[in-house]
């Protein structure tokens, strides 16, 4: 075998791959072993180099190996789809090898917090020992973190509200009483009536009330957004121009301040003996907010069809609302789901800013418990807890959408 032979720069124009494809993996191997040897045990296995080529000796020994086992069709499925997806190029080779060389610098520590060294057995805080974290923490405040400051004893009212709501949307979600089904369920959880204790929206907290702040926020957004992108297309100048005033005025107010006026401000301007509860002044405040959002998205979609679909429509001697309920809307709509799924994870998302008005949802309970004497120094387990949680809601509505996507596409 003669050098010529050996086309060390385009392994894939070579005829040896066999050889090339093992000092791939060897050049690939010996660099993960120098980073995961320097990082854990101490061990420089390239100490004889430079130091400024020493700590880059890891990167360069695996890129290289990538670049060497870079080889067109194999016959190697394996291989084949390596380097069809993350090996398709020496940048990408960085970057993915970056990527290896960060998951093992980062991936085992996090592990040992999160699992081997932590703490699950116990009720108080000294049985927290060692690095790991403190479980215990998350497993005594956990029915803080899911009802708040409501009553344990009437907590059942909660837990049967969910199950009810989830059985309607089930098997009745296109039931056209739907609303008001689900508006009765406030009066379950509130009580003051057939014999249920009162239990004042203040003491609501935790996760249910991430759930029912960001529920009723959701049905009532989405038919108002829709409403204000037709109207802000709308030929008359009154419904336009009011729903452009409408959008434009809430898009650029942050939601705190709304938040915070609709708590201390809207009671000022409201007649004697008149009163609206914090809880439905909040979940009003955040429709009319989010509702801007989402109508902008709706309008992007309602721009994206061609005209023509216009002038069917009207050829078939269709009017104004039979033509977007028909025609337009459910292309539109189809169009942006991704845009209108964004909306709604901020709006999720957005929910523990009404810790402003004094509502404690689950970050608000988490930053109430680790305030408490008894637990001192576990904020990060909550906050880790909370974002678990919030990562779980927001991914889970994320897959559902992309569903709604697949389910609707259509070649255009």
């Amino acid at each position: 075998m003669t050098i010529n032979h050996m086309n060390f720069f385009n392994p894939k124009r070579t005829k040896n791959r066999n050889i090339f494809l093992i000092m791939g993996v060897l050049f690939f191997s010996v660099g993960i072993l120098d980073f995961y040897l320097n990082n854990y045990f101490n061990t420089n296995i390239t100490s004889f180099l430079p130091r400024i080529f020493n700590f880059f000796t890891p990167l360069i020994f695996a890129v290289i190996g990538l670049h060497l086992i870079r080889i067109e069709f194999s016959g190697i499925k394996i291989l084949d789809s390596l380097n069809k997806n993350i090996n398709t190029s020496n940048f990408n080779a960085v970057l993915s090898t970056s990527i290896i060389l960060l998951i093992i610098f980062a991936v085992p520590p996090l592990l040992n917090w999160l699992i081997f060294d932590a703490n699950i057995a116990g009720n108080t805080k000294e049985d927290c020992t060692g690095d790991g974290a403190c479980w215990v923490y998350i497993k005594v405040w956990l029915n803080r973190f899911m009802y708040g400051m409501y009553p344990n004893a009437e907590q059942w009212r909660i837990n049967i509200t969910f199950i009810a709501v989830l059985a309607f949307t089930a098997v009745g979600f296109f039931v056209p009483t739907r609303f008001r089904n689900y508006l009765s369920f406030y009066y379950t959880i509130s009580g003051g009536s057939f014999g249920l204790v009162w239990v004042e929206t203040g003491a609501w907290g935790g996760l249910s009330l991430t759930f029912m702040v960001s529920f009723f926020s959701l049905i009532f957004c989405f038919p108002l957004g829709m409403m204000l992108a037709l109207g802000r297309r709308s030929d008359l100048p009154i419904v336009k121009y009011s729903s452009l005033s409408f959008i434009e005025f809430w898009r650029g107010v942050p939601l705190i301040t709304v938040l915070f006026m609709s708590a201390v401000m809207f009671p000022m301007f409201l007649p004697d003996g008149t009163y609206v509860d914090k809880l439905i002044r909040v979940v009003v405040a955040i429709t009319l907010f989010e509702a801007a959002y989402t109508a902008e998205v709706i309008r992007g979609g309602l721009q994206a069809l061609p005209r023509g679909q216009y002038d069917a429509a009207k050829s078939l001697g269709m009017g104004y609302w039979r033509l977007h309920i028909f025609v337009i809307l459910p292309q539109a709509l189809k169009l942006v789901i991704p845009g209108i799924a964004n909306t709604f994870l901020a709006l999720i998302k957005d929910t523990p800013l009404i810790f402003v008005v004094g509502l404690l949802e689950v970050v608000g309970m988490l930053n109430l418990a680790k305030t408490n004497p008894k637990w001192l120094g576990f904020s990060m387990e909550g906050y880790v807890f909370a974002g678990i949680i919030f990562w779980i809601i927001c991914y889970s509505m994320s897959k559902y959408s992309q569903s709604l996507e697949l389910k609707y596409k259509t070649d255009r």
